[in-house]
Formats: structure tokens, sequence, C-alpha cells
């Protein structure tokens, strides 16, 4: 996408291609000014792409008459960081407006409502306002009013940001039952790791109006490719090497130098003890200096800085047998031995 200010053309995206099946939760990471904003509005056609296509449930929206793109947004919901409710309506009457705009009488407004207000669990709050309703309600609403059309595709821009870590989880709770439930296709944009981890299945790094990585959650946590990636897991998982090995370390091998690896390792074989294996096997020591364990949905992801100390050969044969295992194992460099 090009914008142009007087005679500055500026590109905020470039060469994006995104392809988003059907009942897929997918994210959408990147830092502010990354391009996440101009990406959804260019989803939903708001702002035209430049060039190329967007394609929804087959439905090519940049080759649609101003008609046609009003009936096709309607297969796309849109759920952002501000809720955006109108105080003077209750939360059935907010909920309904989309319906009411496209000319629906009030038993097909009923029909549609209702069970979209059991859905999001807002069956007893349907005649309360805005201003009787905490934040995670409030965008439980504005979840609702996007989903009473029964769209394809449900866009959710930083709809968590807002929230506080229960409420946040709250929210995506929700919108994986939707997800399950529904068969709805979500996208979600956010700056957020901890949203990705959650319920995405696959990630797209966006970075200065690129998609530089594409990977399934699990392997960006725990083989991250560009550097931008690298940084957000890092400050993610709080992982980082301690202060006095990093000053220690130098980046060639050479005699007297113990090579630093970072290890990370995820599903089944985060079950198995083969950092134990590789010691007796090998007949190496192993200095575990920092490590981090979690979960990601229904995996196991652990990552780890070592120092291997010992026989040349024999560390080269760990290093194989560890990626030989399925381990992710990157040297990061040599530390002078101190003893």
């Amino acid at each position: 996408m090009v914008y142009k200010t007087g005679n500055t053309v500026v590109h905020t995206l470039k060469g994006i291609t995104l392809n988003i099946g059907q009942g897929e939760i997918f994210g959408i990471i990147g830092r502010s000014g990354a391009g996440k904003s101009a990406l959804i509005r260019c989803i939903n056609l708001l702002e035209s792409p430049s060039s190329g296509a967007v394609i929804v449930d087959s439905c090519n929206l940049t080759t649609l008459t101003n008609e046609g793109l009003r009936q096709a947004r309607r297969n796309i919901g849109m759920v952002f960081q501000h809720f955006n409710l109108l105080t003077s309506r209750t939360v059935y009457e907010n909920v309904a407006l989309p319906l009411e705009l496209a000319g629906c009488n009030k038993q097909q407004i009923e029909a549609a409502v209702r069970p979209i207000l059991s859905l999001t669990d807002l069956s007893d709050k349907a005649n309360l306002y805005p201003n009787q309703l905490n934040s995670p309600q409030k965008q439980k609403v504005a979840i609702a009013r996007a989903l009473v059309n029964q769209p394809k595709i449900l866009l959710c821009e930083e709809a968590t940001a807002s929230l506080d870590p229960k409420a946040k989880q709250s929210i995506l709770q929700l919108l994986s039952d939707i997800n399950t439930q529904l068969n709805l296709t979500i996208l979600l944009i956010t700056h957020e790791l901890e949203v990705i981890k959650s319920i995405c299945t696959r990630v797209a790094v966006l970075h200065e109006g690129e998609i530089i990585e594409e990977s399934t959650v699990l392997q960006l946590f725990a083989n991250p490719q560009s550097k931008p990636a690298k940084e957000m897991i890092k400050a993610a998982t709080r992982l980082d090497m301690p202060a006095a090995l990093r000053h220690r370390l130098r980046a060639n091998a050479s005699e007297n130098c113990n090579p630093i690896l970072r290890i990370s390792f995820a599903g089944s074989v985060a079950q198995q003890p083969l950092i134990a294996y590789v010691i007796q096997q090998f007949n190496l020591t192993v200095n575990i200096t920092q490590a981090h364990l979690e979960k990601i949905r229904h995996d196991t992801i652990g990552i780890m800085i070592v120092e291997i100390m010992g026989d040349g050969e024999e560390t080269h044969k760990a290093i194989q047998f560890l990626q030989h295992k399925g381990l992710h194992v990157e040297v990061l460099g040599y530390a002078p031995r101190t003893a």
C-alpha cells in the first residue's frame, strides 16, 4: 500500500501475501508502526491496496461495486481495542444495530440477537447500558455485535490490549470457544506475544510493512528466524544470557573456550531427559545458565542457555545427537574457561 504526502511516497505495506484457512485462528504480530492497522483495514477494504487482491470466501473484494462491497463486508466482523459502544443504547440494542442498519424487522433481529447474547454470556445483561458494564463485558458486547451478521471471518485489532490479565484471558477463551463452535476464521492483530501463544495456531511477523516470518506459533517460539522475532521472543520469555557470561563471550572458537549454546525444544521431546543423557553418554559437564519452560496451547516448549565443558569432539557429537532428536541448537559464541 502506498501513501503520498506532498512529494514523499510512503510504502506502508510491501509485498504482503497471506493465506488463512477456514476455521483457523491466525495471528499477526508486530510492534507499533509495523503496519498492523493498515493491513487490517486492507482486509475489509476500508483502505484499498495499491496493487494485488483481497479474497475473502472466494470473493475478490477489490473488484466489487460499492453495493457489492457493502454486502461482502457483512461476512467480515470487526472487534477493536476500544469498544465503540453507543452509550444511549442497551446491550441488546448495541448488538442489534448492524441488523437494524441492514433493514431487518424486529422478529429477524430477535431471532439473531438472542442466540448471540447466549453465546457471549450476555443474556442477563441484555437490558443494561454500557456504563453499567465492566471492560470485559463491554468487549463481549462488541464481539456479539460483530457476530450478529454471522460473518465468515472475525478481525480483531488489539482486542485485548486495554484489559487486565484476567479479563484478557476471559476474552481470549471466548474467542477460542467461538472459533470451535462456529468454525469461524479469526484473524488477531496484536503486539502481544501472550495473545498469540494463547489461542493462535499460526502466526506472521509484520515488520516495517513486510511479513518477515510466518510459521506455527510453536515454531516461532522454539526457533525464530528473524532478528525482530528473536527480540520479541527474548523479551516475552525473559530469557537472556547472564551479564557475566555475555562479557566473556567471543565470536570464534579456540582451544581454551567452551561453546555457549541456545537449545530450544517443543512437544513430547520436552519431557525427555536429554541433557542428562548427553552428560552421561558423552562425558560432558553442562552448566545451565538460563532456562524457561512453558505451555503454548496444548504443547510444552523449553528454551535454555548452556555452557558445554569437555572434549571438543564429544561436544560436537552431543550437538549432533540433540539435533537428531529434534532440538534446535544455536551456538551463541565461546567463553574462555575459568579454570
